[in-house]
């Protein structure tokens, strides 16, 4: 696989990179057995880098990960770890901590689930309002002069607060929702990223599943927040935006390709300096990802007609979740 440089001061990575949510929370049951064969499978594919939170299933993700890199050599793979979201026993969310003594006590425990001596980027789940991210990424500095972290990287967070940022410490990359349904960043915060030498890993660039034209209305269980909260998902909104992908299936059968298939391309085609993640909690899933095509100017052109800027149904997440989005705020 192609590797890239994740912005001007972030490692070399590989052009798309396995996001591991899944396999731990948030989409229902996954098949622990199944995870680890497809992080293996990525692995033997090219792919280096593997995103994670230390909040998915609460320690889960980062104890499967470890697992499932063995005895590989630990410099073959580049570990992303999003931290400061906080969680009851029971699951649910409770706002977020990134106060610096915070930052040292969710990295400890971090490194210890993992095994590892380091991470290789380290970044704040989401803005905290309490919070200057001045301190937040200066602790992380600290860090990095510590030898535990190699790379500083944010998560959906708005130009000013990356221009904030790069003020204290190199910013390798932003973590970001970017899809061919979701271009909200195009307009001030890509361009910030670029401006500062701030790459972008692309996650949801299959919207959830909701643009992988595998989904259909029946799907979701009482564990898949997408059916339960997320309003792309909701009644109307699904209609609507699965009739979207049908027309996008139309033209990617045209093409001979899958949707998903043809939803990954176009991420790429964005730009070298983005690194779409690809949430594929089964190895079926992985190599109809694998298989993504280059597409043409004029193929992405015909896709961009059918799916403008604003085409879906729904916001990205609940208001409640919105909220917290330092992206989503003028």
């Amino acid at each position: 696989m192609d590797k890239t440089g994740l912005g001007r001061y972030g490692p070399r990575v590989s052009r798309i990179g396995l996001g591991c949510m899944g396999m731990s929370d948030l989409y229902g049951p996954a098949d622990r057995h199944e995870s680890i064969a497809t992080i293996h499978a990525a692995l033997d594919a090219g792919m280096t880098l593997l995103d994670t939170g230390d909040f998915y299933g609460m320690g889960h993700n980062e104890l499967l990960i470890r697992e499932a890199l063995g005895a590989r050599p630990r410099d073959s793979v580049q570990v992303s770890v999003k931290f400061g979201a906080l969680r009851g026993p029971d699951g649910a969310w409770s706002g977020y901590d990134c106060r610096p003594q915070a930052v040292r006590n969710f990295v400890a425990y971090s490194l210890k689930r993992l095994g590892t001596d380091y991470i290789d980027i380290y970044r704040p789940a989401r803005l905290d309002p309490a919070v200057p991210i001045e301190d937040t990424v200066g602790a992380i500095a600290d860090l990095v002069k510590a030898g535990y972290v190699r790379h500083i990287g944010l998560s959906e967070v708005g130009a000013d607060t990356l221009r904030r940022a790069s003020r204290v410490h190199p910013i390798s990359d932003l973590q970001i929702e970017y899809s061919v349904i979701s271009r909200g960043i195009e307009a001030a915060i890509l361009p910030a990223a670029r401006e500062l030498g701030i790459g972008i890993t692309a996650y949801g660039v299959l919207s959830r599943g909701l643009i992988s034209g595998h989904w259909h209305r029946e799907r979701g269980g009482d564990k898949d927040f997408r059916a339960l909260a997320s309003p792309r998902f909701q009644e109307e909104n699904l209609a609507a935006n699965l009739a979207l992908v049908e027309r996008m299936r139309a033209l990617a059968q045209e093409l001979g390709v899958t949707v998903a298939q043809l939803a990954i391309a176009w991420v790429a085609a964005q730009g070298p300096d983005i690194v779409p993640l690809i949430g594929a909690r089964r190895r079926d899933r992985l190599q109809e990802a694998l298989g993504v095509p280059v597409l043409a100017p004029t193929e992405l052109a015909r896709l961009e007609a059918i799916v403008p800027p604003g085409a879906a149904a729904g916001a990205r997440y609940n208001a409640s979740q919105m909220a917290h989005l330092d992206s989503e705020k003028a």
